[in-house]
């Protein structure tokens, strides 16, 4: 008798096989195949497509869970391994689908992804199909609501999306390989754009091929849009506090994660946006794209107030989008007129603007110079905490490498000086006005009980030039003989001469022009503060500062001069500092962390990444510590965002710094996933591979823990586990010291307090366990996630009592929260019970709380009439 088609009580058949039910999305219909746990995924994907007999290419798609958030993408994995049952429903379902994104510009544009690849190799194809050179800049984030519009929201985002719909689809570059990101600045690259106007040089099907925007208008990404109405900007959601500004922060989605394991839907619509500011190699040439969007990206943090910038900085920006609005217009029409000449005369103009957005080096400077500059003038010195009922005191001023020291006169300076301060780590942020002729540095110096505020004053806009640039590299670590020092200075300059009103009235038409608005220049808060009429006539006295500039160089300028706010790079997060009673604000920047007051928005404390020894993340209570040099710690809980959001903009930051011109490589995605993931040593992080790669060497022979003798043991379980055979996809074993990076510190810390523990320390102490012999630190892993979800510790005591006797204790036993209810800990606590017999201690104990006292009895243990004692030395 045939016993296949025979169902057993549990659903499979007699046969071994059971029913897997899988939708198939793009056809609505549910499959059901019959099936073995040692199929593996491919064989499931080809019986489906067989028993669907639908002629199609399937090529695209994929299996994914929707119950663990999964894609079965290693179709070499058997339906066992991966902990596939009867129960689970699977979807096979395109890997790319649309997503609608909205670009710096505000426009939106629908994009083919692959939402199966992780965020971060999906941006580098996105960027790719837009010709946007390094794409680890940007990232995805959520759009942000405003809480003040939860009414009418359906209708006022159908609204928005229609006013900016650009058309698509776009089709994004097939994924397999490591996106290589294009021209790391070489000079025998071809140029892609003119220089000049940022006009293509090559036909539009070499950018985007074969996609739909190439018929369209594929030139409109290097265009800039303006403002098409005050009614759209009043639309959009602007920040009112800094708080404000941290909440758009939550929304920025895990780069190690596919967009589907994050719920991203299809045709959902995010946010393409420059996530890290730190912007490399940006060239002219290579970078309209690029160019452009940054320059959208730093025009509406304007205009929404997403950044503070002075009256007449707004007023400098208002006329430079003036001019690049007006430009816009014109420069499709006229940029096939410009000879090579003026390409060339354009080249060597902005070369060195190009130099000052990244950091290098200009021809016009003769090398670092060998003796190290001063500074030496009467500063005006206010210290504003100590002081608050005088005013600024003149001193004799010198500036030695990073040291600013202050004298009562100019004579006295060969002696002791009355104040002297090292600006080394310390805040800079500029407080000028052009037409008051006010010329201020406001510096935060750290000290051991926080920071230490001090204002100088300057008397023109050179000595501020000056001195200011000095000061900013003192804050680096680096002295006025960097060769940085002289551009810095004449960037500070630059910035100056923009924002100066031009006097002479001739320049400024009788009848204000028409083609002005400024309610789409200028933010809000200005617009309250004039009349249309006063705002166009300052616009364009502005305007004569900036009116010779091409296209390009006033996008330049204008993103230079964002730069230069004090609260650029900044992004905010909500935290509570470990001993605080209040919540504050965290912001990181691309070379520091800045603790902040929440409703001033000061600065605290200040921490360089450049003394940063290594961070760590606690996923339980969401917390992040970072260690720095000299024994200084800093942890603090993120309160409205998820952790990994904080630890990846700084693993990101440090990622980014280690970009080199020389470098002709393909974007090292593992080092990046390395740099964002649970915890970081920089010191290993930045080491090769080989020489830091932990291995799956056990700290104890294995075979020690299958030969136990499980019918020894004395506990019931339900349903039947034993060390041989924990649970679909569970595998008990020793530790090793690949467990580090597959969260052990992670399970370890729901039961105590771990520390930050650095690589070396914990192979150190792993590597002191197993030459002893007397550890056996067991774990459970879940083979599907690659992740320790248990673990507990037998410790062998060796006694001179007892006739030389051994003792067994058990310790640190603790499950994963997500794996609790699946008796991880009492098969621990039985297989270790029954180690500790094996290995013929005499007994075993373990300390444990009141209330598990009762759990620990169904091993058999007794309460002790000894009372347990201790003394703690340190935490």
């Amino acid at each position: 008798m045939a016993l296949d088609g025979i169902r057993m009580p549990d659903g499979c058949y007699a046969d071994g096989t059971w029913e897997l039910s899988v939708h198939v999305t793009d056809l609505g219909r549910d499959v059901t195949l019959r099936v073995t746990g040692e199929i593996h995924i491919g064989g499931v994907m080809l019986r489906l497509v067989e028993k669907l007999d639908v002629k199609k290419d399937w090529s695209d798609h994929a299996l994914w869970w929707e119950k663990k958030k999964t894609w079965l993408l290693k179709t070499h994995w058997t339906l066992d391994k991966y902990g596939i049952q009867a129960d689970a429903k699977l979807q096979f379902t395109p890997q790319h689908k649309l997503l609608r994104l909205q670009l710096p510009n505000m426009k939106y544009v629908k994009v083919k992804v692959n939402f199966s690849d992780r965020v971060f190799k999906a941006v580098s194809d996105i960027c790719k199909t837009f010709n946007i050179r390094h794409p680890e800049e940007l990232s995805l984030l959520r759009k942000p609501r405003d809480p003040s519009k939860k009414k009418k929201k359906k209708l006022d985002d159908q609204c928005e999306d229609d006013t900016f719909e650009l058309e698509g689809p776009l089709i994004t570059p097939g994924s397999g390989n490591i996106y290589s990101s294009p021209g790391l600045y070489s000079k025998t690259m071809t140029p892609t754009y003119d220089a000049h106007d940022g006009s293509p040089l090559s036909p539009t099907s070499a950018w985007f091929g074969d996609s739909a925007l190439s018929e369209g208008n594929p030139g409109i990404l290097a265009v800039s849009q303006p403002v098409t109405s005050p009614e759209s900007l009043a639309k959009m959601y602007k920040p009112q506090t800094l708080l404000d500004k941290a909440k758009i922060n939550q929304g920025w989605l895990d780069s190690s994660r596919s967009l589907m394991e994050q719920e991203v839907k299809e045709n959902e619509a995010l946010l393409l946006r420059f996530k890290y500011y730190s912007f490399f190699d940006l060239n002219p040439k290579y970078d309209a794209i690029r160019i452009n969007q940054l320059y959208e990206q730093s025009k509406w943090a304007i205009l929404l107030e997403e950044i503070e910038c002075t009256e007449e900085e707004m007023m400098m920006f208002a006329a430079l989008q003036y001019h690049i609005n007006k430009l816009s217009i014109m420069s499709s029409e006229n940029h096939l007129n410009h000879s090579d000449k003026d390409v060339d005369e354009v080249d060597a103009a902005l070369s060195d603007l190009e130099i000052t957005l990244e950091g290098g080096k200009t021809s016009t400077i003769l090398g670092d110079i060998t003796s190290i500059p001063e500074l030496a003038d009467y500063i005006k010195v206010f210290k504003p905490k100590k002081l608050t009922l005088k005013g600024y005191k003149p001193y004799w001023c010198t500036f030695k490498d990073t040291s600013i020291s202050c004298y009562k006169s100019k004579e006295e300076s060969n002696g002791t000086p009355a104040h002297q301060m090292n600006l080394r780590g310390c805040e800079v942020t500029p407080d000028v006005n052009i037409s008051g002729q006010k010329f201020n540095i406001k510096l935060l110096i750290p000290v051991a009980e926080g920071m230490n505020e001090i204002w100088l004053r300057c008397d023109n806009e050179t000595q501020y030039a000056s001195w200011m640039a000095a000061c900013r590299l003192a804050s680096k670590g680096k002295t006025m003989a960097d060769s940085s020092y002289g551009m810095e200075v004449q960037n500070i300059l630059s910035f100056l001469k923009m924002q100066h009103l031009n006097p002479d009235p001739q320049l400024i038409p009788e009848q204000i022009n028409t083609d002005i608005n400024p309610e789409c220049l200028v933010s809000p808060r200005y617009l309250k503060k004039y009349k249309n009429k006063q705002i166009t006539a300052r616009i364009l006295e502005a305007h004569q500062n900036v009116a010779q500039m091409s296209l390009i160089e006033a996008k330049m300028r204008f993103i230079q001069a964002w730069q230069s706010l004090p609260e650029f790079g900044i992004t905010h997060f909500n935290a509570r500092f470990q001993g605080g009673k209040k919540d504050e604000l965290i912001g990181i920047a691309y070379n520091r962390l800045i603790r902040m007051d929440a409703s001033t928005g000061d600065a605290v404390k200040t921490w360089r990444f450049s003394n940063m020894k290594q961070w760590n993340v606690n996923w339980e209570i969401k917390m992040v510590t970072v260690e720095f040099a000299d024994e200084v710690r800093v942890s603090f809980i993120c309160t409205e965002v998820d952790c990994k959001v904080v630890h990846e903009f700084i693993g990101g930051y440090i990622f980014l710094s280690t970009r080199a011109k020389d470098q002709n490589e393909s974007l090292d995605e593992e080092m990046f996933y390395k740099l964002t993931s649970g915890w970081v040593s920089l010191f290993a992080a930045m080491m090769p591979v080989a020489t830091v790669m932990p291995d799956d060497t056990p700290m104890f022979d294995p075979r020690i823990l299958q030969e136990l003798d499980w019918s020894q043991n004395t506990t019931s379980f339900s349903p039947a586990i034993s060390p041989l055979d924990p649970g679909d996809g569970l595998v008990l074993r020793p530790l090793c010291t690949a467990d580090l990076n597959r969260g052990f510190f992670k399970v370890l810390g729901q039961l105590t307090e771990t520390g930050v523990v650095s690589p070396e320390q914990f192979i150190k102490t792993f590597e002191h366990m197993k030459r002893s012999g007397d550890y056996f630190v067991t774990v459970v892993e879940d083979t599907n996630l690659g992740q320790i979800v248990a673990t507990a510790t037998l410790v062998i005591e060796h006694k001179f009592t007892h006739s030389c006797a051994k003792r067994g204790r058990i310790e640190d036993v603790v499950v994963s929260g997500e794996c609790r209810g699946k008796q991880l800990g009492k098969l621990l606590t039985s297989t270790l019970t029954l180690l500790s017999k094996r290995l013929n201690c005499y007994k075993i104990t373990l300390e444990c709380l009141p209330k598990n006292v009762d759990f620990y009895k169904k091993f058999g243990y007794l309460v002790s009439d000894e009372n347990y004692m201790f003394q703690r030395f340190f935490n």
